[in-house]
């Protein structure tokens, strides 16, 4: 439970590897600017979802989908007093790709054209995905999750463009990016980093957040909680992993974990145990 109202389970499926579940009620829930390695595959069931996404907010009501593709900043909140209900799937880029290169014409890197798509039979497949997985039913979980990313690249699908630096300060971002990477228990500060890297704070500032769309603070926080998400998927205690990535305590990480990914970290390590106790 992340608040009054808000209920959430996320997990996974052994059966449906590269694919993370979500299944949410969120009244009060505010997820900061993030992003995730994986598609988002937001099936609104009832409320309103808005997001900020590219430089503008987005709505998503009862039987209408949210789509994020991979690296792509974004936000989210109710967009109603009474919140909204939903059901998720997170694909990774190469379980889209495989299903692209099979059922479709796009070559290339494929992806989602529009972030909102009013399209109730896909919502109701997700859902159906997410029902299959909690009765155990592999055939129907896999299946329905093939027709379900078909549809919606035949709808709304289109080749992504390879990512290119377009201002002069790309290369500093990219500079920058590998440095906090490298010291992410220890980060410097925003002078610090311009400085051994020949140039100024807000010069830094800006070219960060023209190439990742978040400034570093964000970034790094962001980055954070992905490396988490790792290190508990490996077994790594919640306590551990906080220290571990330079968060002070795990309140700390269990903050800004639930306000990126959505549930706590302890409650999302005992799914992921669930599931490789399956695997093994």
């Amino acid at each position: 439970m992340a608040g009054s109202g808000d209920v959430a389970r996320h997990w996974q499926y052994a059966e449906l590897p590269g694919v993370d579940l979500l299944r949410a009620r969120y009244v009060r829930k505010n997820f900061v600017r993030h992003t995730h390695e994986h598609f988002v595959i937001a099936g609104i069931v009832e409320g309103v979802e808005v997001f900020h996404h590219r430089g503008g907010d987005q709505y998503a009501g009862a039987g209408a989908l949210a789509l994020v593709n991979p690296d792509t900043p974004h936000t989210g909140r109710a967009g109603v007093p009474e919140g909204w209900r939903y059901g998720a799937l997170y694909p990774s880029p190469e379980v889209v790709a495989a299903i692209a290169a099979e059922t479709t014409a796009l070559r290339g890197t494929p992806g989602f054209v529009n972030p909102v798509l009013d399209d109730p039979y896909t919502v109701t497949l997700v859902q159906r995905v997410l029902r299959a997985a909690d009765e155990g039913n592999a055939l129907a979980a896999d299946t329905l999750l093939r027709v379900a990313v078909t549809r919606l690249l035949r709808l709304n699908g289109g080749v992504l463009p390879t990512r290119r630096v377009r201002t002069a300060g790309g290369p500093v971002a990219a500079r920058a990016r590998a440095v906090l990477e490298e010291r992410m228990a220890d980060p410097p500060t925003l002078e610090q980093l311009a400085t051994d890297l020949g140039t100024s704070p807000f010069a830094l500032l800006r070219a960060f957040r023209d190439a990742y769309g978040m400034p570093p603070h964000t970034w790094l926080t962001d980055a954070r909680v992905r490396r988490v998400r790792r290190l508990l998927d490996a077994g790594t205690a919640p306590a551990e992993a906080a220290l571990a990535v330079g968060f002070t305590d795990q309140p700390h990480l269990n903050r800004h974990f639930a306000r990126i990914v959505g549930v706590p970290p302890g409650a999302y390590q005992r799914e992921r145990k669930n599931v490789q106790d399956l695997r093994r």
